[in-house]
């Protein structure tokens, strides 16, 4: 079956999906020759004088991208994971013309790090007739199936005296499944933040540079270290510092005490701070979960306090 509308469909999708992820640092300089260059990242070899960083609004980086490709007379849909450790995604038709699904749609998949699977393989319901159909794909990270254990974390700043700013259940913004367990550590910009346990490096974001209290402006617009642990769960570090606030790189390993980065005011903040929590999913759900962390005079009391 040739059915060209379905073909515009897909690649027309494909190409929105994937620009979600075109974000990054923009950069102009001039060599000395005085031609002018632009990259994502500064050149090494040029006085930083010359070297400008051109503002413009950068949009999250993309957990997942969906590819649709033809097989013949059917279509199947790929999920590519762009992160470090295991991601959910649910794909759904958000039109659908004489189009089915197999598995039948909203399916779910499993994708491991830095892998690729086949969510579903999409065809004519009735062969003798065309149809066309769109795509939403949704994504969360870690693996539904994890089991958090009961451990110690350290304290993730580098610093003797702390202060909590906001604990479990702060009513600024932690009300919220997904951070409702955080804990908010003040912190001046630029204090080192330390993994608080073993893991690997599964997420980074570090492109923005603003902070504000439009939460639909500034909502999913902090830069942050996502770092697996062994039993599945994850741990967050948010608001990190602006250009050079993220000083580990995807994949890698991290022992406890290690630095990964310093502490800023990104995001939807009221001001400097470091936002830490322990998650996992929960089917397709983000949640936070409770911990115990020891700092330098002992066990810390979580609960409680806001911005």
């Amino acid at each position: 079956m040739r059915a060209p509308s379905i073909l515009a469909a897909l690649f027309c999708l494909t190409a929105l999906i994937a620009a979600a992820a075109q974000a990054g640092k923009l950069y102009r300089w001039t060599d000395r020759q005085g031609i002018v260059h632009y990259g994502d990242r500064a050149p090494d070899k040029a006085p930083p004088a010359e070297v400008e960083r051109l503002a413009f609004r950068a949009e999250p980086g993309a957990i997942a991208r969906l590819r649709v490709l033809q097989e013949g007379e059917r279509y199947l849909a790929w999920a590519d994971n762009t992160l470090a450790g295991p991601i959910e995604v649910r794909l759904d038709f958000t039109h659908s013309n004489n189009i089915v699904g197999s598995p039948h749609l909203p399916a779910r998949a499993i994708v491991d790090a830095r892998s690729s699977a086949v969510v579903a393989v999409l065809s004519a319901q009735d062969p003798t007739r065309g149809g066309d159909f769109e795509l939403n794909m949704r994504s969360t990270p870690g693996d539904p199936d994890a089991r958090a254990r009961n451990v110690d974390y350290l304290l993730p700043l580098q610093q003797q005296q702390f202060r909590i700013d906001q604990g479990y259940g702060g009513h600024f913004s932690h009300n919220e499944p997904e951070h409702r367990y955080a804990v908010d550590f003040a912190a001046d910009i630029g204090t080192p933040v330390l993994a608080a346990r073993d893991g690997t490096v599964m997420q980074v974001e570090s492109d923005f540079d603003k902070a504000g209290l439009n939460l639909e402006k500034y909502g999913d617009r902090a830069n942050f270290v996502r770092i697996l642990h062994e039993d599945g769960s994850m741990a967050l570090y948010a608001h990190l510092k602006d250009d050079g606030g993220v000083m580990v790189r995807l994949g890698q390993r991290v022992r406890a005490g290690q630095q990964i980065g310093l502490s800023g005011n990104t995001g939807f903040s009221t001001g400097p701070h470091l936002h830490f929590a322990v998650q996992v999913n929960r089917g397709m759900r983000l949640e936070s979960i409770p911990f115990r962390m020891t700092g330098p005079q002992g066990p810390l009391h979580l609960s409680g306090g806001a911005r």
